[in-house]
This record gives structure tokens, C-alpha cells and sequence, in this order.
């Protein structure tokens, strides 16, 4: 079982090397952390954009640009319509973005004749959280994608995550519908909504995993929380996988954790025909390698 992300970044060095798209691949830390997947035999990257400018920031890290396959397109759109396609064709296994906005990247992933979501599957995100004070890696949804998620599209995002955490060699995943109270309460629809998941993963309507809900974050990370407050709960103080109740709960708990207390973190889109590395232009290089590593295992 992987319990750190770096311990993911070596297990891949011997698993068969992945083809990669970067779309608009034109910034130091995308190109740096693509580099450092390069040579350690994760990728092989696609990188998509303006060749001149991909090969000035690459020496200027002091990187070999022969070590990309560089595809020529420098206007910011049409880079992303062609990472997409590379994915798409088949040529590719995973995608990743570079310095294109999310907007433009978005929808060429979501484009309904080019793109590369499946029919009437749910867009979410699955975040991987390495955190120093918790004993285990933490699985967050959704942190990036779904604004207010509906019943529905929590079971989305729980399969997700449990196939993320599979990945990870984490056989029975344990599962945290996060909320403000272990109380299922009407007038909280959050509770209300956890407790009905909660019972669907008795009833093995969810498979592949352990599921308890509503949990407050207390009380699905500290086992001391549980004694304190009475409970009995086989995912309390032990939680692999957290589902959050909208996207704000879920930001905020990521950006504190890796921002507060030293936590590194990976994403992927999942949802879509192969796994897309979405960071944030503000994410660390590590963050970055640690994101295509989470794709590549997907892959």
C-alpha cells in the first residue's frame, strides 16, 4: 500500500512508461516537474504549444528540450483542442494542462463532438492529500469541479475516489461523508444527504469500500473525537476517502491543510475517457509531479 506521494513517484519508475499531452506547455514549473516525470520513466510528454518558447524555458531550467516531443501550435486554444485530440486519437493516455486557462482548457475537454467526456458521465475531481498529521493519505472530493453536488453526483465522486484509492493498493477504502454534525438533520441537507449514502453502502448499493456519514471532520480524522462524543464508527479517526458537501468546504480544507500544515497535494480530473492532470498555476512543481503521477497510476 502507497502511504506517501513519494513513495507513488518510485513505485511508477517501474511500471511501463505513459504517453502524456501538455497543453500549452510554456511555463517553468509545468516544464520542470513534466521534465522530472520524463526522466524517471513515468511520461512520455506531448508538449503542445510554441516550440521556441517551450525550448527557451526549458534551458533556462537548465533542461534538455530533446527530451520533449515537442508538437508545434502557439496560439493558447487551438494548443488545448490538440492536446485533447492527442488524447482522443488514442496517441496519448493522459492529459495534462499547462500555462492554457482552465476556461480554455475545460472546454476542449468538454467539447460535445471533440472532447473527451463520455456520454452522460459526471465531470468531478479527486485530490490527494499527503498530510504530516494524519497517519494515512487523505482523498478529498470535490475540491475543483462540482459546486454544489447533488445525491447523485456524491455516489459519482465516491466511486471515483475509491478507484483512485484502490490504485494506492488501499483494498477497502474507508469513506467520510463529511458534514457539520453526525446528526442527520432535515434542515441540513448535507446530513440528511449522507445519512441516505450511508445506508445505500450498507445495503451494498456502493461497492468496494467501508462508508459513514454524516461525519463531522473531527470525528473522521481523530479517534479521540469518537470516545469523546460516544461513537461507534468503523470509518471515525480512520478515513481514507472525504466527500465534501460543496466545493467551498472542500477548497478550504485543502488549501489549509496544504497551506497550514505542510501538506502536499496531487489532483486529477476523473470522469473523463483517461485521467487529466487540472493544477492550479499557483501549485508547486512537486505538486505537479505528484499529479501526473496520480494520472499515470489512473492510466
Amino acid at each position: 500500500m502507497i502511504k506517501h506521494l513519494n513513495e507513488l513517484v518510485e513505485s511508477l519508475e517501474n511500471e511501463r512508461t505513459k504517453k502524456m499531452a501538455v497543453a500549452y506547455a510554456q511555463d517553468p514549473n509545468t516544464i520542470g516537474a513534466v521534465a522530472t516525470a520524463v526522466k524517471k520513466g513515468i511520461v512520455d510528454a506531448y508538449m503542445v504549444g510554441d516550440p521556441d518558447k517551450i525550448r527557451e524555458v526549458a534551458e533556462k531550467e537548465n533542461i534538455d528540450p530533446s527530451i520533449f516531443n515537442i508538437v508545434d501550435e502557439s496560439d493558447e486554444q487551438k494548443a488545448g483542442k490538440k492536446a485533447v485530440s492527442l488524447v482522443k486519437s488514442g496517441e496519448c493516455e493522459i492529459l495534462m494542462k499547462g500555462l492554457i486557462s482552465t476556461d480554455k482548457y475545460m472546454r476542449a475537454i468538454l467539447n460535445k463532438e471533440e472532447g473527451i467526456l463520455p456520454k452522460g458521465a459526471v465531470l468531478s475531481h479527486v485530490t490527494v492529500v499527503d498530510v504530516p498529521t494524519y497517519h494515512k493519505l487523505m482523498f478529498l472530493s470535490d475540491v475543483a469541479v462540482i459546486p454544489l453536488p447533488t445525491l447523485e453526483q456524491k455516489v459519482k465522486m465516491i466511486n471515483y475516489s475509491v478507484s483512485v484509492a484502490h490504485r494506492f493498493g488501499i483494498e477497502n477504502p474507508k469513506v467520510a461523508l463529511i458534514a457539520a454534525t453526525e446528526k442527520a438533520n432535515p434542515k441540513m441537507p448535507a446530513s440528511a444527504e449522507a445519512a441516505i449514502i450511508s445506508k445505500m453502502g450498507d445495503r451494498k448499493q456502493i461497492k468496494g469500500c467501508t462508508i459513514d456519514g454524516p461525519l463531522a471532520l473531527d470525528v473522521a480524522i481523530s479517534k479521540e473525537a469518537c470516545e469523546i462524543k460516544g461513537l461507534k464508527t468503523d470509518v471515525g479517526g480512520d478515513a481514507d476517502v472525504f466527500i465534501f458537501p460543496n466545493i467551498e468546504a472542500g477548497n478550504v480544507f485543502y488549501k489549509a491543510v496544504t497551506r497550514l500544515a505542510g501538506g502536499e497535494l496531487a489532483g486529477i480530473v476523473v470522469g473523463t475517457n483517461v485521467p487529466v492532470v487540472l493544477t492550479s498555476r499557483g501549485d508547486s512543481e512537486a505538486s505537479k509531479l505528484y499529479s501526473i503521477a496520480v494520472a499515470a497510476k489512473m492510466a
